[in-house]
């Protein structure tokens, strides 16, 4: 059976969180998100993943909305990107110290708060996904200057890393690591070694994609014959299989899976229930992992 919490940031909390990324798809049915958000902490979420670009404000605006203290909710947010409503993407690169700064303060404002618990820096260094360019390309020394300076007044509890190299987490260490956020699934294992680092130096391994296929390109758990089996031999669907085997694979790994449907919401919470067995493991081990260094933009 998989241990039902792990640490974060000094705390303990449940296994499996929510990804807020998911609620812009309910922009214009506000009353819809807040319900969805307060049906997870129903189920005892307690581990919530956001960004002021999630829906430029909305997510945030959301949980501002819906949690309270008493609630015991961990809410972690990132940095290293803006909302670009006007922008072929919904985004555009902050890497600069001066845009970290500014993202930390925007995501206090937000949220409503004078402390953000947790802080990833969404380097963009490895995974799928937009690569810097011009003035966006920043040593993390530099950016680990100015983080740990926020920490250092207060602003942020814990520093974790997202889209980070092997090297780069080891540069890292020194500044004081919560979390890991990188591209992972059964299908994508390109990081064994930094799952392997983060176990050793007490850091949560957050996967972001953890069913893969995101966007083309990218391969999907759910397309895994092997997935297949083992979750109808279990009488579950394929996609609490791959959350589950994550949450086998490795004590460390935290999962924030995201939707907009309560239904959904329940079935990932369940995934942290499912027991596979040695037979199972040993079935979807096997699972060729290919790489999810896909370039987008």
């Amino acid at each position: 059976m998989t241990t039902p919490t792990a640490s974060f940031a000094g705390r303990s909390v449940l296994r499996v969180g929510y990804g807020a990324l998911q609620l812009e798809r309910l922009h214009d049915r506000r009353g819809d998100a807040v319900a969805l958000l307060r049906r997870a902490v129903e189920l005892g979420v307690d581990h919530v993943d956001t960004a002021e670009f999630y829906g430029f404000g909305f997510a945030n605006a959301v949980i501002r909305e819906v949690l309270r203290p008493e609630d015991g909710v961990l809410v972690v947010t990132k940095v290293g990107a803006d909302p670009d409503p006007g922008g072929r993407l919904p985004l555009r690169l902050a890497q600069r110290p001066e845009q970290l700064r500014a993202g930390v303060e925007d995501n206090l404002r937000s949220l409503g708060v004078d402390r953000l618990a947790a802080v990833n820096l969404r380097r963009l260094d490895s995974g799928p996904g937009l690569r810097p360019e011009g003035d966006q390309v920043v040593d993390l020394d530099d950016q680990l200057a100015v983080l740990t300076a926020l920490r250092d007044e207060g602003k942020i509890g814990a520093i974790g890393l997202s889209g980070v190299t092997l090297d780069g987490l080891r540069r890292a260490l020194p500044a004081g690591i919560a979390c890991v956020q990188n591209a992972y699934s059964l299908v994508s294992r390109d990081d064994e070694d930094m799952l392997r680092l983060c176990a050793a130096e007490g850091i949560a391994w957050v996967p972001f994609f953890p069913l893969g296929g995101a966007f083309p390109g990218l391969p999907k758990v759910t397309d895994e014959p092997a997935v297949h089996a083992v979750a109808q031999s279990l009488g579950v669907t394929p996609s609490q299989v791959g959350l589950a085997w994550l949450l086998h694979h490795a004590p460390n790994v935290l999962l924030i899976p995201g939707t907009a449907d309560a239904a959904h919401l329940e079935a990932n919470m369940a995934a942290g229930e499912i027991t596979l067995d040695a037979a199972a493991l040993a079935v979807l081990d096997a699972v060729e992992s290919r790489s999810s260094d896909v370039p987008m933009g």
